[in-house]
């Protein structure tokens, strides 16, 4: 059996695949990337729209990649040879985006993305004409790995895979192996682990035996599981638990339906048309969605939020999708206020993830041995999102959770992306408060070129829109380092409205470190964080008849005056 990946190590994010759709379907590669110059060409329009890092002159392998992962899931139509070329006009021109693609494209919240997701992975079955190296019967791997957990869950009452289990078993097999053996092959592997008394070694050397075995690197079996989790969470199905993944509970009646769903596509032609449109799945048909929906309404009763669906209307499956959906996320809303109120715990691992943003080291233990990690390139969501995170601890919000931030989040919380433009990345409403928060990892004279306009914007919108509450607006810049030119900007902090009229802006300039001391220092009772922190605020704008760089040093200085000081 070859190891098989529902994506591919490149592209390991498939929350990515969006904005490089959006990329390619504005551009004039569509159709047109095949060939060294034309890969290179896609990779070079993934660069400059920041989907990617440009590095070396190897660009090309980059830009096929993308392609080979796009196509490979139905997202681009892909390029038949041989007796296959004959249904290529029956599909559409090699190389531009499918139903599926647009329908991602098109899709503005994160389930809409997941939807997509989900239905790509429903239709991707191995081996097919598409992917004819695995040697084995036709299986999905969605529904095997799911299968799988739902079996784990009947053995021990946990549907939980942990990373290795994924790494040495679940991607080592397929459908013919049974999901009876391989559940019994997982909890043999963890009694032998929890048998070991050095875990570390006992894992590696695991590994290392399965390297030995198929003939591979021992990071490989890391790489795909790692690739294979991501895919898996972008269906919205798995969430992360520990160091692995399980099911989410609200999915639980879909995916048993799901499972159950064994047809597979009785041609090529019908398996690619399939991949390209995305696979029906069981809501897509009365009995389903109905079942589904019943699921999701007692939910919401059993968390104390009743729902009737009395004069709705529940003819078709697209009229239950509509009130399936709004249940969904009024469950979603619930679980994030319970993650809201619970980040007064998570102080350490808030913290924590800021020393990652200052040190760039991306990952590390804490004291309490868990483990953190950023992935590099989404890095600037994880700044946003650590922020989000510290004043949520706070627990002084006026404004509800998803108020507050502008960037989108998914089932485990996790950022998957940045917050648009045309608005701030977070803004928090106190009682007597208005934080309209902007964070940036760009450094020198970048940083007041990208920022220093429409930073000023951001604040004077909130400014004006609170002007008769008596909620006086800050504006809180974070960096990593203060460029003086960016601090000089918002010192002098003034903007015009359309009126020409001139209203003075209280922006202040913190570096992450600073900000991080404070965190760290009113962990101990957090409650004392906010009305320091707004008289620090109000502190550093007093001192603004002062030089940009002294204005910046006095702002650490109050800053650090703040940490010291913080208890009563």
């Amino acid at each position: 059996m070859i190891i098989w990946c529902l994506g591919n190590t490149t592209v390991r994010s498939p929350y990515r695949f969006r904005d490089g759709l959006i990329a390619l379907d504005s551009s004039s590669l569509q159709g047109n990337l095949r060939g060294e110059e034309s890969e290179k060409a896609f990779c070079k329009l993934l660069g400059d729209n920041g989907i990617v890092s440009l590095k070396g002159d190897e660009t090309y392998s980059v830009g096929r990649k993308w392609r080979s992962a796009l196509s490979k899931l139905g997202f681009l139509y892909p390029k038949l040879t041989g007796k296959q070329s004959k249904f290529q006009s029956e599909l559409g021109l090699a190389d531009t985006i499918t139903e599926n693609g647009r329908r991602l494209i098109n899709s503005e919240i994160v389930t809409g993305w997941q939807e997509c997701f989900l239905r790509s992975l429903a239709a991707y079955y191995i081996p097919s004409v598409l992917e004819p190296r695995h040697d084995c019967d036709i299986f999905s791997p969605l529904r095997h790995t799911l299968a799988v957990m739902l079996q784990l869950e009947n053995k021990t009452g946990e549907n939980r895979l942990n990373f290795l289990e994924m790494g040495l078993i679940v991607q080592l097999t397929y459908k013919k192996d049974g999901v009876v053996k391989i559940t019994d092959n997982i909890l043999n592997f963890r009694e032998d682990r929890g048998k070991s008394s050095r875990k570390r070694k006992f894992d590696q050397e695991a590994l290392d035996n399965a390297a030995k075995t198929y003939g591979l690197k021992s990071g490989t079996f890391k790489d795909y599981a790692d690739t294979n989790f991501r895919y898996l969470k972008a269906t919205g199905l798995v969430q992360n638990k520990g160091k692995g993944i399980a099911l989410v509970s609200e999915k639980r009646v879909f995916i048993e339906q799901l499972v159950k769903d064994t047809d597979i596509p009785s041609d090529n032609l019908l398996y690619i048309k399939s991949l390209c449109s995305g696979s029906i799945l069981p809501t897509d048909e009365q009995t389903g969605a109905m079942t589904v929906l019943n699921d999701l309404i007692s939910q919401l009763d059993k968390r104390g939020k009743p729902y009737s669906i009395a004069g709705k209307n529940t003819d078709t499956p697209a009229d239950i999708a509509i009130i399936r959906h709004e249940i969904e996320g009024k469950l979603s809303e619930l679980n994030e206020l319970d993650y809201a109120n619970k980040q007064l715990e998570y102080i350490e691992e808030i913290t924590g993830y800021m020393d990652l943003l200052i040190t760039r080291k991306w990952s590390k233990e804490l004291t309490n041995g868990n483990a953190i990690e950023i992935p590099k390139s989404e890095a600037p969501a994880y700044f946003e999102w650590t922020i989000w995170r510290a004043f949520l601890a706070i627990n002084s919000l006026v404004n509800l959770p998803w108020e507050s931030r502008r960037f989108k989040i998914d089932q485990d919380f996790l950022p998957v992306g940045t917050a648009p433009g045309n608005g701030p990345d977070i803004i928090f409403e106190f009682e007597d408060m208005v934080l309209v928060v902007e964070v940036t990892l760009t450094t020198s004279s970048r940083q007041e070129a990208a920022e220093g306009e429409p930073v000023r914007r951001h604040v004077a919108k909130y400014a004006e829109d609170f002007t008769n509450t008596g909620k006086q607006v800050f504006g809180l810049f974070l960096a990593i380092n203060i460029d003086t030119n960016t601090a000089n900007t918002f010192r002098l902090g003034e903007w015009y409205l359309k009126n020409d009229q001139k209203i003075d802006l209280h922006i202040v300039p913190i570096a992450l470190i600073d900000f991080m001391q404070i965190m760290i220092a009113s962990s101990h009772d957090v409650s004392l964080m906010l009305p320091k922190f707004q008289e620090l605020l109000r502190n550093c704008r007093m001192y603004i008849n002062k030089d940009a760089p002294e204005w910046k040093t006095k702002i650490s200085e109050l800053s650090k005056n703040v940490a010291e000081n913080i208890c009563p």
